[in-house]
């Protein structure tokens, strides 16, 4: 069962309160370099991310935040470190959600001011806790444990609930899938605020997405998390595909295809790795949610994937196009794929 949480607003997209749990990211561009920046948000944005957040390392970036803003629909939220009159002037600029920590922004004079700018543009604030820079005080008491990274952010979030503050967003990463997964564990039990969840520097593409499918899956499968990004040594539209991957996994989301593809063995006489991928890259941009099977028998494949939409199955030199179990076409190998891709584009627009 899904853990109940307040409901906060990013522009238009609602994080908690039993929302539909968001996919977003990080863009890796220079936030200054406005044209390549807006490039990489339309790809992004095209991908399935729904909340994007950009790094605002000095007033340019902070200034180049409203340019930004006017050229997409998608909420921004802006990241900032220490600094805090770079906050408020990404408040200033549009933005729709701040990802920030009281206690590391200066005086109580500085936090009010921000708090205060958000407050009165109705924009949350992210408390982002990392295994890598707890309080100092918390490490001491409690070592590097979950414990101490729900310390670190119950005492940015006492900074400000003092302030009548309660638009919040936590989350709590570390590169340590147990140590995210109990950290999480922990907090759900004491706070109601919607949790960002991630396994931070998870790694290169290919295991870095396996450790982020095993500790946001474990985690989500326990009711706990509103928002997922999953971060990736890789272009950060590949991010948000794992991370619609890992959602459409579990059943908590619904976006694009699934495929499903038999392992290969003695009975199969295509190439059917070369062909899977081939599907799969050419029915990537698909919105329509569809099971697409890819299977390397005539004789058992339209049955053992009888469930899917639509999908293929290969012979020696000839292949069968099936829907729900029922052959609807022979057509050469050669025309395999083809031959998928078109009836799957067919049932993209059935309904549009």
């Amino acid at each position: 069962m899904r853990r109940n949480t307040r409901r906060v607003m990013a522009g238009d997209l609602p994080i908690g309160g039993n929302a539909p749990i968001s996919v977003q990211s990080m863009t890796n561009t220079d936030t200054r370099d406005i044209p390549t920046t807006i490039r990489q948000i339309k790809q992004l944005s095209e991908a399935g991310c729904e909340l994007i957040r950009l790094a605002v390392v000095d007033q340019e970036a902070a200034l180049a935040l409203g340019k930004i803003r006017v050229q997409t629909k998608i909420p921004i939220a802006a990241d900032i470190h220490f600094d805090h009159r770079l906050a408020l002037v990404a408040v200033e600029q549009g933005v729709d959600k701040l990802r920030i920590n009281p206690g590391n922004i200066g005086s109580h004079a500085k936090v009010k001011e921000v708090v205060a700018a958000a407050r009165d543009h109705g924009i949350p604030i992210r408390i982002g806790v990392n295994s890598g820079s707890l309080a100092k005080w918390t490490v001491d008491k409690y070592g590097n444990t979950a414990k101490a990274m729900v310390e670190s952010a119950l005492e940015h979030v006492a900074i400000l609930e003092a302030l009548n503050f309660n638009d919040i967003i936590i989350s709590l990463k570390a590169t340590s899938v147990e140590l995210t997964l109990e950290s999480y564990k922990m907090i759900a039990d004491i706070v109601d605020y919607p949790l960002h969840l991630g396994i931070t520097e998870a790694g290169t593409p290919f295991f870095g997405a396996i450790k982020s499918a095993v500790g946001l899956g474990a985690i989500l499968s326990l009711g706990i998390g509103d928002t997922i990004r999953v971060s990736l040594t890789s272009d950060p539209v590949e991010e948000v595909r794992v991370g619609w991957a890992i959602l459409k996994s579990l059943g908590l989301r619904q976006r694009g295809p699934v495929f499903i593809s038999c392992p290969t063995c003695g009975r199969t006489q295509i190439p059917l790795e070369k062909i899977a991928i081939e599907v799969e890259q050419k029915l990537s941009n698909l919105t329509k949610p569809l099971t697409v099977a890819i299977m390397g028998c005539v004789v058992n494949g339209p049955g053992e994937a009888k469930e899917a939409d639509i999908g293929i199955a290969g012979g020696d030199g000839v292949g069968l196009v099936f829907s729900k179990g029922k052959i609807i076409r022979r057509v050469k190998e050669d025309e395999l794929v083809d031959a998928l891709v078109t009836e799957a584009l067919k049932l993209e627009k059935e309904d549009d």
